[in-house]
């Protein structure tokens, strides 16, 4: 099978050759540029080229065909090299590139800080990524930005087997307490919030559909709904206020297209994983293991054929930084073989590959995910 036939039979729930494997076609699915510097030293591979920065929040990597091969890929990220670009030297020898407009400066205590419209947002000495505001700063809806994006999605469409998705949708609810207080002292707000941002979003669909067709075969939208304990409100009152307008627009895009549907939610989500499936939700990422009452045994003889699960493949809260190689080879000889049966499994880790976590023990991830794939 092809990558693109591999990750479509996987979504409709059919086993394919093996399982589909993922690293950086989502924002979250991703490594971040300090582990990915290390990881190509240790492999050997592209040391004359500098690492660009996909995610400048999160600071991850774009992830060169090179890598993607050697790790039996069959997902790409659909991120156009921009018109304008600069360096970006954090400190020691790293050495990456970023948009124009990800212009950090360093303050007296050695944090690197980006401000912009009245928001910050700071990465301490030695750190490795962004906290504070999410700042986003390019407008990928403009003409000009999406007219990129789109010359893209066709090469890789044209020119490569990858199976690609566009990001950036909204899934029409919000993710801070504000918005789930809200839910329970003004329901009518969030319902109206929902039908003006379900308007926003149809139109939005409308011309991606137009202007892509059946160069990208997903598109991905996101908002957390859990803690690392329990969801951040009640999935009924969700069900109730939010689900009815998230159903349209998925309906929407079913019916105008054949691109599959992946929600980012992270966190304790258990219990919303029906109201998705419902709502026409196909894919859910990052299938947090590691939170409460997300046993990967209970995901998938509960939900394992009515959603496909991306994501979940290590646990990288608990092993893929903290053990050694033996544990996460065996975490994900595990966790692999209880997700693939049936189809309805991509693996990636669980979020992105944080910037401390060795390059031998990323190897043994990724070398034990192929190992144990096939069908």
């Amino acid at each position: 099978m092809t990558s693109r036939q591999r990750v479509l039979a996987a979504i409709n729930h059919a086993e394919p050759d093996r399982v589909p494997i993922d690293l950086g076609m989502h924002t979250s699915s991703g490594i971040s540029v300090f582990a990915y510097d290390a990881l190509r030293k240790y492999l050997g591979v592209s040391e004359n080229e500098r690492i660009r920065i996909r995610d400048y929040v999160q600071c991850t990597a774009i992830v060169e065909e090179e890598v993607l091969k050697r790790f039996h890929c069959d997902c790409v990220a659909l991120c156009p090299v921009p018109d304008e670009t600069r360096v970006w030297r954090p400190r020691g020898d790293y050495n990456f590139t970023a948009p124009f407009c990800f212009d950090p400066k360093l303050n007296e205590k050695k944090e690197w800080v980006v401000r912009h419209e009245g928001r910050s947002m700071r990465m301490p000495d030695g750190g490795f990524f962004f906290d504070g505001d999410w700042i986003t700063i390019e407008d990928r809806w403009s003409v000009e930005a999406l007219g990129a994006y789109v010359k893209e999605a066709e090469r890789i469409f044209k020119d490569t087997e990858y199976f690609t998705a566009l990001i950036g949708l909204s899934a029409l609810y919000g993710s801070s307490l504000d918005y789930f207080c809200t839910m329970y002292t003004d329901p009518d707000a969030i319902k109206e919030d929902c039908r003006i941002g379900l308007e926003e979003e149809l139109a939005k669909c409308g011309r991606v559909i137009d202007m892509f067709g059946e160069t990208i075969q997903m598109v991905c939208m996101g908002g957390d709904l859990g803690t690392q304990t329990a969801p951040f409100c009640n999935p009924e009152l969700f069900g109730e206020l939010v689900a009815p307008y998230l159903k349209k627009l998925c309906g929407f895009i079913h019916a105008n297209s054949d691109y599959k549907i992946y929600l980012h939610s992270c966190g304790a989500v258990e219990p919303f994983i029906e109201i998705f499936a419902d709502c026409g939700i196909d894919v859910l990422n990052p299938v947090q293991i590691s939170a409460a009452g997300m046993d990967p045994a209970l995901l998938k003889r509960k939900h394992g054929d009515k959603i496909t699960f991306w994501g979940g493949g290590v646990d990288t809260q608990n092993v893929l930084g903290a053990g050694n190689e033996a544990d996460v080879r065996e975490n994900v000889n595990k966790l692999v073989n209880i997700f693939k049966p049936g189809g309805g499994y991509v693996f990636c880790p669980v979020h992105n590959i944080m910037g401390d976590v060795p390059p031998e023990n990323f190897v043994a991830a990724y070398d034990e995910a192929y190992r144990v794939s096939g069908y």
